[in-house]
């Protein structure tokens, strides 16, 4: 009957949000240019010859960043296609919500209460 190993699932929830958001620092510190420009500043000011790194290391970044770009989906289409695109899509998610509150009002599923 020890109890003490057992883990509350409500402690879960804020373990997975912890990590969600370290990895979204994370992503968002590898798509951010200001550090290396800030450090590129700070060799200029001590007149450093690392300011030679820095900036191929700010080159890097560039094209590493235009290759991820170039790669995304639905970049080879015109603004108005995304645009109708994004329409569809929202149309699709409209009638598939209805399609679940149909479902849900037939009463043939049981929904347990938290």
């Amino acid at each position: 009957m020890a109890t003490g190993g057992n883990v509350r699932p409500a402690e879960e929830p804020e373990e997975e949000e912890e990590e969600d958001e370290a990895a979204e620092e994370e992503e968002e510190e590898e798509y951010t240019f200001l550090p290396l420009v800030h450090d590129i500043i700070k060799c200029m000011d001590k007149d450093s010859q690392d300011v030679y790194q820095e900036l191929n290391e700010l080159k890097s970044k560039f094209q590493a960043m235009r290759k991820l770009v170039g790669n995304m989906p639905g970049i080879d289409l015109s603004p108005e296609e995304q645009q109708r695109h994004l329409q569809s899509l929202r149309e699709q998610v409209q009638t598939k919500n209805e399609l679940l509150q149909k479902y849900k009002s037939l009463c043939m599923f049981e929904i347990p209460k938290e």
